[in-house]
């Protein structure tokens, strides 16, 4: 591991097609918490998921690499990825809409 994968970044991401109804914020938060990530996921009204994660560069590919394809039940349609600003979170949590 180098130098530069020990910073932190946040990242936002947001995940489309069937994934609301199906644990996708349950199983990305069991994910998260196993890379050591911070942060929260939730359901958006248009039956999207939204995930904010703060963590090093290897542990945000492997949430990435693992939102594109969810629990079982999901079909993800595609999930966007966007930097945003450092925030620091206690934990990883699951937030109502």
């Amino acid at each position: 591991m180098t130098n530069d994968s020990r910073l932190l970044t946040s990242l936002s991401l947001h995940i489309t097609g069937k994934v609301q109804g199906v644990y996708y914020r349950q199983s990305t938060r069991k994910k998260a918490l196993s890379l050591g990530l911070s942060g929260y996921v939730q359901n958006l009204p248009d039956g999207s998921v939204s995930i904010l994660a703060t963590g090093n560069s290897e542990q945000l590919d492997e949430l990435i690499a693992w939102c594109k394809i969810g629990p079982t039940a999901a079909i993800v349609r595609e999930v966007i990825v966007k930097e945003t600003d450092l925030e620091n979170f206690e934990g990883f949590e699951i937030r109502r809409e």
